[in-house]
């Protein structure tokens, strides 16, 4: 007997109607050996669910979705179910299944942040029922564990979708003892040198591990009970990927990591902290600097707890956590919840609620209705509603514009709009709606969208329908015209970053375009950005983790000698950046050694250093970038506007929105025309970043050109 079908029996020792209507059903398929596959495979994610205590519906379910999914069972047999809600279960699972890595991932390729979000926050509003995005934890650890024989490639595309996103959502429910499975298999996969190691420095089994916590928790629960104090203990084994991030983390060796073995002491208030920490202190001896007390010096996050690491047992280290139960609730729900330190960064207070929400919903109460009930309104969906000129109430995501509203109303409407009123009063078409506005649209004869409504950086456009609408009109229109317009934008991005030694064909194929005349019209139908161009760029040249020229120190000279260049052959020397081409990561460069100026750092195609090198071809020698982390680079524009008031102001307000350094500002303006041209030496992080900046600085008004000097 299985551990699901331990834990589903009825009070009276029956089977559960639900297990026995999937099982019956399972048996009837008229292939017995598909059957019997379906059934093992859904039986196992049964048993890992089992400690969970998920409902006898769920788990039938959770039973027949392999053979659902694999095409033996159809929806109509599940329709005949004498259970209403099951067919439902059933197919919120096959939608989650349905949910993969991005098409174009490649092995070892990590996903964006913002994309890992946007896919767990999918993950959780696709369903009705909350409690199926744990089913599909369970079956992501179902495939890890079944993968041990699959391809290395197919091993890291289902290890990095089960770090990116199942691991995060099970950290987030509070879902441990699934977690730290999920992270150890897939740790395993993608470093599985690095996971030997740490298992070997080990030298014990998993078992022994969890052995050796429940020891430490007898005689903590002793020692404190016999001192009046009435204590809750938790704890368990470090896992190994969680050993690795500290660290990686902490930057310390494996033998300086003091909570491969940790407990929890739980109390009733501050008092009995400090009473618990002396008594733990009086059973092992604690080891100095291994102290920290959050409750006198909280974190920012106000985070609270004393943390102590002991010798205990056999001479094992442990670490030794103790809070109040109040401290823990907080630590747990609140501002300082556990995976927001652990996974860095911070969420919204709506993807907070829905948190919550689901950790209730999975505590067995007997009478949630109400609850999904609630999960089936708006605890999901992050929406805003306005109203249109006739006063109908239209519903779109949260963030959105009015372009996204034109575009809700009708297609049309949204490629000829011009402008928008909200309140009777004109505002941007980037403006953010608010609940209750009324808007009305400003259209034009002709449709004619632009470009810029395709980039989510510039915030015209919130909701992807809206920007698939602008991709199709694209599209749709006279492919020769873009595929000139694509021309231009590429030879108009090289030329402003001053790039002449790629091929055409080479950036084709970096996007991964059958050829250039592919690219030229994905460039002219917006189906790829300009920005694309300057990340393709920057992969061709050399890799963006390898950057590194000078570190953000304040008040350090561009001159001053770092560790971001190495210098093939000649040891230490002063360098510099030339003046005349400004190489930015990660562009070909090369150095030519001066007369009491040390090396000079040119880029390999800059005229100066041509003449220079058939010259004194002696005095060259290779340079190449360095591998120190957090590197900004020079780089030198020419801007051409209009003069106007605030001109200075609003280039000065971009540089500083897209973090840019800036070392000087030189501007020149003909009164006569009123035209002004400024040169400006800023730092960058490369070619990606440079080339938002120019598209930036392009968008404000009165600005004509802006380039990147040669």
């Amino acid at each position: 007997m299985s551990v699901s079908e331990q834990e589903t029996r009825s009070n009276d020792g029956s089977q559960p109607k639900e297990d026995s209507w999937a099982v019956n059903t399972l048996e009837d398929l008229p292939d017995p050996a598909a059957a019997a596959s379906a059934r093992r495979e859904g039986t196992e994610i049964c048993d890992i669910l089992a400690p969970l205590g998920l409902p006898p519906v769920l788990n039938a379910a959770v039973l027949l979705y392999p053979a659902v999914r694999d095409g033996f069972i159809n929806h109509e047999t599940l329709k005949k179910a004498p259970f209403a809600e099951l067919a439902d279960l059933v197919d919120g699972l096959v939608q989650l299944g349905r949910f993969a890595l991005p098409p174009d991932w490649k092995p070892g390729e990590a996903l964006a942040t913002q994309q890992s979000e946007a896919l767990r926050k999918m993950l959780l509003a696709v369903v009705s029922d909350a409690r199926l995005v744990v089913a599909r934890i369970g079956e992501q650890l179902y495939r890890l564990r079944n993968s041990k024989d699959a391809s290395k490639d197919e091993q890291l595309a289902i290890a990095l979708e089960t770090q990116e996103i199942y691991a995060p959502l099970a950290n987030r429910l509070g879902i441990w003892q699934l977690k730290w499975e999920l992270e150890d298999l897939a740790f395993r996969f993608q470093h599985p040198d690095t996971y030997r190691q740490i298992a070997k420095t080990l030298n014990e089994k998993r078992i022994e591990r969890e052995q050796f916590i429940s020891d430490v928790k007898v005689r903590l629960q002793e020692e404190l009970w016999n001192n009046g104090i009435n204590a809750e203990i938790m704890g368990r084994p470090k896992h190994i990927y969680s050993i690795w991030r500290k660290m990686q983390r902490k930057h310390i060796s494996q033998d300086q990591v003091f909570d491969v073995r940790a407990v929890r002491i739980l109390v009733d208030d501050i008092s009995q902290c400090y009473a618990a920490l002396g008594i733990v202190h009086n059973v092992w001896a604690y080891l100095p600097g291994e102290f920290d007390d959050y409750i006198a010096n909280p974190k920012d996050n106000d985070y609270q707890s004393l943390h102590t690491a002991l010798i205990g047992p056999e001479g094992q280290t442990i670490e030794v956590q103790i809070r109040s139960r109040d401290m823990h609730r907080h630590a747990e729900l609140g501002v300082a919840a556990h995976w927001r330190y652990k996974e860095g960064g911070g969420s919204k207070a709506a993807f907070d609620k829905k948190i919550r929400v689901l950790r209730q919903l999975l505590e067995p109460t007997g009478n949630d209705g109400d609850l999904l009930d609630q999960i089936r309104g708006d605890v999901f969906e992050d929406r805003v509603y306005a109203i249109s000129p006739k006063g109908d109430v239209v519903e779109m995501p949260a963030g959105a514009t009015p372009l996204d509203f034109a575009y809700h109303v009708h297609t049309q409407i949204g490629h000829r709009c011009r402008g928008a009123k909200v309140n009777g009063r004109i505002v941007p078409l980037t403006y953010r709606v608010h609940n209750g506005d009324k808007i009305d649209i400003i259209t034009g004869k002709e449709p004619h969208p632009s470009r810029d409504w395709l980039s989510p950086q510039l915030g015209y456009l919130a909701a992807s329908r809206s920007r698939a609408k602008v991709r199709n009109w694209f599209r749709h229109r006279d492919q020769e015209q873009n595929k000139k317009h694509g021309r231009e934008i590429l030879e108009r991005e090289l030329s402003r970053l001053n790039v002449r030694d790629v091929s055409v064909d080479a950036i084709a194929k970096q996007l991964r375009m059958k050829n250039a005349e592919t690219m030229y019209i994905a460039l002219g139908a917006g189906d790829i950005s300009s920005a694309s161009v300057a990340t393709a760029l920057q992969h061709l040249r050399k890799d963006l983790s390898t950057d590194v020229i000078r570190k953000r120190r304040p008040g350090r000279k561009q001159t001053e000698k770092t560790s971001g260049v190495a210098i093939s052959g000649v040891g230490d020397l002063l360098y510099n950046f030339a003046r005349c081409c400004r190489p930015v990561p990660p562009e070909e460069i090369v150095g030519y050694i001066t007369i009491g100026r040390g090396v000079s750092v040119h880029r390999q195609d800059c005229g100066n250093f041509l003449n220079l090198n058939s010259r004194n071809p002696e005095r060259v020698i290779e340079v190449d970038w360095g591998d120190s982390p957090d590197a900004i680079y020079p780089a030198e524009l020419s801007l051409q506007a209009f003069d106007r008031n605030g001109l200075l102001k609003d280039i000065s307000t971009v540089l500083s929105d897209e973090k840019v350094g800036v070392a000087s500002v030189q501007s020149n303006t003909d009164k006569k025309t009123m035209q002004v041209e400024m040169s400006l030496s800023i730092s960058v992080p490369g070619l990606p970043a440079l080339s938002q900046v120019m598209t930036r600085l392009e968008q404000l008004p009165n600005v004509t050109t802006v380039r990147r000097k040669a």
